[in-house]
C-alpha cells in the first residue's frame, strides 16, 4: 500500500467445507494394513495408510509427467507448513520445515549467546537426542541441569522451579516422555521457566496426534514435532513452532537457502533471515516426507483430538487392567491424566519379547527395561485382546514374567 492511499478492508475469506465428525471406526479404515496387523507401535512409526501411499504415487506420476516439479512440490511444502499450523493453533508464520527433532533443538540453542545465562534446565527423561543437542553446548559455556530421577518417569514442575534461576537460558521439557509416556504439567513448567527470564522449549513428538496441543494454552516459546509417529507420516520431516517476534541472541548456526528472506534470489553472496519461522530452515526437504504429511495431516480434517484422547484413555485403561489381572507388570502414570498415549510392559528380555510379538502379527516397540505398547485413535478393543491373549501365550512358553527391579517412585509434588 502506498503512502497516503486509504486501507482497504479485506475480502473475508471464503467459509471452509462442513467436515462430518471422523469417528475411530472410521479413521481405522485408511489404515488397510490394520486388517492383517496389531499395530501398538506408533510411539515410535505410525501405521501405514493407503492416503500415504496414494500421495506417494502422486508424487512419482508429477516427476514422471514433468520431470522436475519444483513448483508443486513448493506449494506442498507450504501446504504442510499450513496444515501443521493449523493443528496447533499457530499461523503459517510461525512454523519452520526441518529434517528432525534434533535439527530443531539445535536451531534453537544456537541463537543464544550463552554468556550471561548459561544454564539449559530439562530433565532425565528428555528424548536423548534432544538430551544430546543441549549437552553439545557445554563447550560453548552451557551448564545443563538434569531434573528428576532416571527411570522413573515422572516430572515434578517442583524439581524444575528448584532449578531455574537467573542464570537460566532456556527451560526444556517433553509434552509426554518417550519411555514411559508420562504427561508433565508442562505449562505450569512453561510459565515457570518464563517468569525466570528463560526461553521454553517443548518437545511435542510423541504427543502430537493424539491429544489436543494448542501453542497458545502452553504458552511456550518454541515447540518441535515431527510426522512419523502419531502423525502417521513419514520419517524425514519435523516443524518446529516459534513464537512470534523471538529473535535470539544471535541468528542460526545452521542455515540454507530455504532460511534467506527470498530463497529464489539465489545470491550467494548476501546472509539474511526473514522476521519468522522460516528463519531456522535449511536446504531442500524430504518432499516425499512432505507429501506424506499432507496425506496422513488430512486424515485428521473432522477429528476431534479431545475424542481421539477419550479413546486412546479407554484402551490403555482397559490393557493395563487385563494385564495386571494376568500377573504382568505395567508401568502407568499415578492418574490417567499424567497418562500419555503408551504404555511400558516391563520384561527382562524386551526386545526378545517385541521380537516374538512381530512373530505373531504384533507390533510393538521395546525401549529400556520395557516393550512400550501404544494406542491410537486407529486401535480397538480387539487389538487389545490380541495383545493379552498373545501374552498368556508368551507367558505359558516361558513361564511367568521374570522378576525385574522397578525403579523406585517419589510421590508426585
Amino acid at each position: 500500500m502506498s503512502r497516503g492511499s486509504a486501507a482497504t478492508a479485506p475480502s473475508p475469506a471464503p467459509m471452509a467445507p462442513a467436515v462430518a465428525p471422523v469417528t475411530a471406526a472410521a479413521f481405522r479404515r485408511s489404515f488397510p494394513m490394520l486388517e492383517r496387523t496389531v499395530h501398538l507401535a506408533s510411539c515410535s512409526l505410525g501405521a501405514r495408510s493407503d492416503a500415504v501411499d496414494e500421495a506417494l504415487e502422486r508424487m512419482q506420476e508429477a516427476v514422471a509427467a514433468h520431470g522436475a516439479p519444483w513448483a508443486r512440490f513448493e506449494e506442498e511444502i507450504e501446504e504442510a507448513r499450513q496444515r501443521f499450523a493449523t493443528l496447533i493453533g499457530a499461523g503459517p508464520d510461525q512454523i519452520a520445515i526441518l529434517p528432525n527433532a534434533s535439527i530443531g533443538a539445535y536451531q534453537v540453542v544456537s541463537t543464544l549467546s550463552l554468556e550471561t545465562r548459561v544454564d539449559i534446565v530439562t530433565t532425565v527423561e528428555e528424548f536423548p537426542s534432544v538430551a544430546h543437542v543441549w549437552l553439545a553446548q557445554q563447550p560453548r559455556g552451557a551448564r545443563v541441569i538434569f531434573t528428576g530421577d532416571q527411570g522413573t518417569g515422572r516430572i515434578r514442575p517442583a524439581d524444575y522451579l528448584a532449578a531455574m534461576g537467573d542464570d537460566t537460558a532456556l527451560v526444556s521439557v517433553p509434552m509426554s516422555t518417550y519411555q514411559f509416556a508420562e504427561r508433565p504439567a508442562v505449562a505450569e513448567i512453561v510459565e515457570a521457566g518464563r517468569a525466570a527470564g528463560a526461553l521454553t522449549f517443548v518437545d511435542a513428538y510423541q504427543a502430537v496426534g493424539v491429544m489436543p496441543v494448542d501453542v497458545a494454552d502452553i504458552g511456550c516459546d518454541y515447540l518441535v514435532a515431527g510426522t512419523m509417529k502419531y502423525l502417521a507420516g513419514l520419517p524425514g520431516l519435523a516443524f518446529l513452532y516459534a513464537r512470534s517476534g523471538l529473535m535470539g541472541d544471535q541468528d542460526p548456526q545452521l542455515t540454507g537457502w530455504f532460511g534467506r528472506v527470498e530463497p529464489m534470489a539465489f545470491n550467494p553472496l548476501r546472509l539474511d533471515f526473514p522476521a519468522i519461522a522460516r528463519r531456522f530452515e535449511t536446504g531442500t526437504p524430504a518432499v516425499s516426507a512432505v507429501y506424506a504429511a499432507n496425506a496422513a495431516l488430512d486424515l485428521f480434517r473432522g477429528v476431534d483430538l479431545a475424542d481421539v484422547r477419550r479413546h486412546i484413555s479407554a484402551l490403555t485403561d482397559r490393557t493395563a487392567r487385563t494385564l495386571v489381572a494376568q500377573g504382568e507388570r505395567v508401568r502407568k502414570a499415578e492418574t490417567p491424566e499424567l497418562q500419555g498415549a503408551h504404555l511400558g510392559l516391563y520384561d527382562a528380555d524386551p526386545r526378545a519379547l517385541a521380537g516374538w510379538l512381530a512373530g505373531q502379527g504384533i507390533a510393538v516397540s521395546p525401549r529400556g527395561p520395557v516393550v512400550r505398547l501404544s494406542f491410537h485413535y486407529y486401535n480397538s478393543t480387539d487389538d487389545v485382546e490380541a495383545l493379552c491373549q498373545a501374552m498368556r501365550e508368551f507367558r505359558a512358553l516361558t513361564g511367568p514374567a521374570l522378576s525385574v527391579p522397578l525403579p523406585k517412585v517419589r510421590p508426585a509434588a
